[in-house]
C-alpha cells in the first residue's frame, strides 16, 4: 500500500549535469520523496559501444544530489539489477526499432528493461526524463501504457549551453575542436526551425535542409535526421500538428543526439 508521500524518480546513468538537475528540481517539486538512481546499464550499450569508458563521477554526483536534498541516491551493481543466467526483457516492439533503435539494435530494450525494473523497485507516482531522449520518452510513455504502471512519466526541457549545445554526459569526451563542431547539430536543427517558419510544411524539404547544413562540417557524421510523431515515432511526410525533429550524428568518435519540436500552431 502507497503511502501519503509522493515519490518521485529520476533514472540516471550518471556523470550529472545541469540537465539532469533540472530533472530533480521538478521531482523535488511536484514529490515529497525524491530518488535518483545512477546506474550505468550494460544492458543498452551494444559490443562495440562506450561502456567501459562512459563517465563515472560517482563521489561528484553524489555531492550534487546532497545539495539538491535529494532523499535516496540508489546505485546498484550490474548483479544487483540482472542475476545470472537473466533471461527477461521488456520490448516496446516496433517502436524500438526506430530512430536509435536502427543503428542501435536491443538499445532501447535495455532501456525499458531496467526502467522497468526500476519502476519495481522505488515504486514511484512519477518519473522524470529529458527531452534530449525524445524516443527513449516516447518508449517508455508506451511502456507505461501497456503494461499498466501505475507511474506517470514526467518529460523536462532539454538544457543547452549558451552556445546551443544539448548537455549531455558524453559532451565530456569532447576535445576542444569536436566541442565547436558539435554545434553543426544545433545549427541543423535551427535551419529546419527556420524553413518551418517560413510556413515550409513538407518534412522531406525540411529533412534535407537540416542534413545540408550538417554535411558542411567535416568533422560530424550524420546517423540520421528524421521528422516523426512524438508519440509513435513514425515518419511524417506533412507537418500537422505538433512534430519531433530528431537527429544523431558522430562528432569525432562521440555520438550525440539533439531534437526540437515544431507546431503549427
Amino acid at each position: 500500500m502507497r503511502s501519503d508521500r509522493r515519490v518521485g524518480l529520476v533514472p540516471t546513468m550518471g556523470a550529472l549535469h545541469e540537465g539532469h538537475l533540472s530533472l530533480v528540481r521538478a521531482a523535488r517539486a511536484q514529490c515529497q520523496s525524491v530518488v535518483v538512481s545512477i546506474f550505468v546499464n550494460p544492458l543498452q550499450f551494444g559490443p562495440n559501444e562506450d561502456l567501459a569508458k562512459y563517465p563515472r563521477t560517482f563521489e561528484r554526483d553524489c555531492e550534487l544530489l546532497e545539495r539538491e536534498r535529494v532523499d535516496i541516491v540508489f546505485a546498484p551493481s550490474a548483479e544487483d539489477m540482472y542475476p545470472k543466467d537473466a533471461v527477461t526483457y521488456v520490448t516496446v516492439e516496433g517502436m524500438s526499432e526506430k530512430l536509435c533503435g536502427k543503428s542501435r539494435p536491443g538499445h532501447f530494450r535495455g532501456v525499458t528493461t531496467v526502467v522497468a525494473k526500476l519502476f519495481h523497485i522505488v515504486e514511484p507516482e512519477l518519473a522524470f526524463f529529458g527531452q534530449k531522449d525524445a524516443a527513449q520518452c516516447a518508449i517508455i510513455r508506451r511502456m507505461v501504457r501497456d503494461l499498466n504502471f501505475p507511474v506517470e512519466v514526467v518529460v523536462g526541457p532539454i538544457v543547452r549551453e549558451p552556445d546551443g549545445l544539448a548537455m549531455s554526459s558524453r559532451n565530456a569526451y569532447l576535445n576542444p575542436q569536436d566541442r565547436k563542431a558539435a554545434l553543426v547539430l544545433f545549427r541543423a536543427l535551427s535551419e529546419v526551425k527556420n524553413r518551418f517558419g517560413q510556413d515550409e510544411r513538407n518534412a522531406g524539404r525540411l529533412v534535407e535542409a537540416g542534413k545540408y547544413v550538417l554535411a558542411q562540417e567535416p568533422a560530424a557524421r550524420l546517423d540520421y535526421l528524421e521528422i516523426v510523431d512524438p508519440g509513435t515515432l513514425e515518419v511524417v511526410a506533412e507537418i500537422r500538428s505538433e512534430t519531433l525533429v530528431a537527429v544523431a550524428a558522430f562528432v569525432g568518435g562521440t555520438r550525440l543526439l539533439d531534437n526540437i519540436l515544431l507546431s503549427p500552431e
